[in-house]
């Protein structure tokens, strides 16, 4: 019954979309449990680079199970186009499953969301502005429109109706918004139902009968820990969870399905959007690794925040997922950039050390990090294929980040492409 679940250990970006390609590429069945368009996975296969938001990383095995669980919250027009664009490629989605429970973005939570932000003003959280954090709430307030009523013209209209209505009293007399047009919405919306009816399942009973006939599942992390609701920088998060337990939850199997937990962080630190960020580069280096990293958002293309690997939030990260290994991505990024930081952990201005990652913001605010300084290395390691051939330098880095996180590095990323991932 082997299930592996690969996770996001920093502020998202870290890489997930190659680890969880090259362990799709092993997989019979690969789930989606969270999250909505505001992730992205890129993957880079044969020379070709895929952008992938809401359909699983393996669609590009036509022989794999894909799946998306309860968990996940769908922008039916964004998925469609999604798919139109995998087929234009000669991607087949034949084997692509979506739970009746997942709950739809509906235009409503789009406003909303752009609405919301901009009344915060300068305390905005930095969203993608898809709609995902209305379309949680609305599920979380149980008068969310699911999958199943999406399929079904009659209850996608009383619902419709209903919660739109609601929607539409708050767009227009708090926010002073344009309300949105409910029966052209219905309408819409039944053609993509109509569209999407095929690919409905129960994913909870896939899953589990996959895992009882023992085939290999891959549960792939979207967004990362500390964009966790609970556990991250909030409000500076996002609004499902992000972590291993999520997984369970999401797509509805009980967590001693899981075998391995993977966690994914990048040999530095990067992040989008606001919020606290201790090893934060607002400098020439900082600039430099933007620019080699390509750091830029695959679902917005807003350019990421950089910093040195920060490993208190790692650690953190193993801590709260349980992670069995790390996957360590673009160590080639350092190459060339002089010597290096590692953050071991943070110093409050009343001098008090912390190691561990604190609850509050504003404490994370006040923190500065405390760093360990690391000889940087100048040598090309992209055709690097085993730990052996990484110079010393770069070996002792990956050492140190181990003892450090406390958990094994499995995975050494040294370029973009499938091949160019070292596995210990």
């Amino acid at each position: 019954m082997p299930a592996n679940i690969v996770i996001g250990t920093q502020w998202g970006d870290e890489g997930k979309g190659k680890v969880i390609d090259i362990l799709a590429s092993r997989a019979q069945v690969v789930v989606r449990s969270q999250g909505g368009n505001n992730a992205g996975h890129t993957v880079v296969s044969g020379g070709q680079t895929y952008k992938l938001h809401l359909v699983p990383s393996g669609i590009l095995y036509p022989e794999t199970m894909c799946l998306i669980g309860a968990g996940v919250v769908l922008d039916p027009k964004d998925f469609i186009s999604e798919l139109d664009e995998m087929e234009r490629r000669g991607v087949s989605t034949a084997n692509l499953k979506i739970d009746p429970r997942a709950h739809i973005v509906m235009p409503w939570h789009v406003r909303l969301d752009g609405l919301s932000e901009k009344f915060r003003g300068g305390n905005d959280i930095g969203t993608t502005g898809r709609g995902i954090g209305p379309t949680y709430m609305d599920k979380y307030e149980r008068c969310g429109i699911r999958m199943c009523d999406l399929v079904d013209p009659a209850v996608l209209a009383e619902k419709a109706r209903a919660t739109g209505r609601l929607k539409n009293k708050i767009i227009t007399a708090v926010y002073e918004g344009e309300a949105v047009d409910i029966e052209a919405v219905i309408k819409e919306y039944n053609a993509y139902g109509e569209r999407l009816k095929p690919y409905m399942a129960d994913v909870s009973v896939l899953t589990y009968e996959a895992a009882k006939a023992g085939k290999t599942i891959l549960f792939e992390g979207a967004q990362a820990t500390l964009l966790d609701i609970d556990f991250g920088t909030y409000p500076f998060v996002t609004s499902s969870h992000p972590l291993s337990g999520g997984v369970t939850i999401g797509t509805g199997i009980g967590p001693k399905m899981i075998d391995n937990i993977i966690g994914v962080a990048k040999a530095y630190t990067t992040r989008v959007g606001k919020g606290p960020f201790p090893t934060e580069l607002n400098d020439a280096t900082g600039e430099t690794i933007r620019n080699k990293g390509g750091e830029f958002g695959t679902t917005t293309g807003r350019p990421r925040r950089t910093g040195w690997f920060d490993a208190v939030i790692v650690r953190h990260s193993v801590r709260v997922n349980g992670l069995d290994g790390l996957a360590i991505n673009k160590l080639d990024t350092l190459a060339g950039i002089g010597d290096l930081k590692i953050c071991v952990g943070y110093v409050k201005p009343d001098g008090t050390q912390l190691r561990d990652f604190p609850a509050s913001l504003e404490e994370l605010a006040d923190c500065a990090p405390v760093y360990e300084d690391f000889p940087g290395f100048d040598d090309d390691i992209t055709a690097c294929r085993r730990f052996s051939d990484l110079p010393e330098t770069c070996q002792r880095y990956i050492e140190r980040l181990e003892e450090l996180c406390e958990c094994k590095v499995c995975m050494v990323g040294v370029g973009p492409d499938r091949d160019q991932m070292i596995e210990r």
